[in-house]
């Protein structure tokens, strides 16, 4: 899960609010992000005045982080092979093979679009992509 769906679900003035927070509540999977996209989230949700959300959805389990001994490893392997896309999204990337998915969170459509999953697939992106 990407800092932009987070954001989109808290903050009403978003742009993507309405199309994040309609998805959210029909979703029934386990949602993850890495602790580097938590940051950014906390961040942004801070200017949003939506930090109390936040920390009370981290505590009931919304969401999940999660990080493993290779997370630092394995996302800067991906964010070398694509410079354009930085650090955080690389561990988005890096965690989405590790959970051995192909699906990502985000409205991030210019990076995602782009990327593949290790496998080689496109990924599905979501809300976007949702059936």
């Amino acid at each position: 899960m990407d800092t932009g769906v987070v954001v989109a679900l808290y903050d009403v003035s978003d742009q993507h609010h309405v199309r994040a927070r309609t998805w959210y509540e029909a979703f029934d999977d386990d949602l993850v992000t890495t602790p580097l996209a938590l940051a950014e989230m906390d961040h942004l949700a801070s200017r949003a005045r939506t930090r109390d959300t936040l920390w009370s959805d981290l505590e009931r389990g919304a969401f999940a982080v999660r990080w493993w001994a290779d997370g630092t490893s394995d996302s800067l392997t991906v964010a070398r092979r694509h410079p354009d896309i930085g650090l955080t999204d690389a561990s988005l990337v890096a965690l989405a093979a590790r959970l051995r998915t192909d699906r990502i969170a985000t409205f991030d459509y210019r990076h995602f679009r782009a990327l593949t999953t290790a496998g080689g697939a496109p990924f599905t992106v979501l809300p976007a992509d949702a059936t």
